[in-house]
């Protein structure tokens, strides 16, 4: 996947000067992206307050994390139960 330009921080903060009413094409300009781009940032991100995003980021990097533990533990227990049952 591509790494953006901008921090989810600051696509917060672009969605909010849109939300206190800068047209969109103004803000395409401003920030040199397409309204493509500033749509699926609004679908993404909706009314997130840029600290809000901040939370979502961290959250997802927790789930992340406990997802690769729940793997690795499947695993381990899977080679378990075929060693009990003598197939290693």
């Amino acid at each position: 996947m591509r790494k953006t330009r901008f921090s989810d921080e600051q696509i917060a903060n672009v969605l909010a000067e849109a939300r206190a009413g800068v047209s969109t094409q103004e803000l395409c300009r401003k920030h040199s992206i397409s309204a493509h781009t500033f749509y699926a940032w609004r679908k993404k991100f909706g009314e997130m307050q840029s600290s809000e995003v901040r939370r979502l980021k961290d959250l997802e990097q927790m789930v992340a994390r406990l997802e690769r533990i729940v793997a690795r533990q499947a695993v381990e227990l899977q080679a378990s139960q075929e060693i009990i049952r003598g197939k290693w």
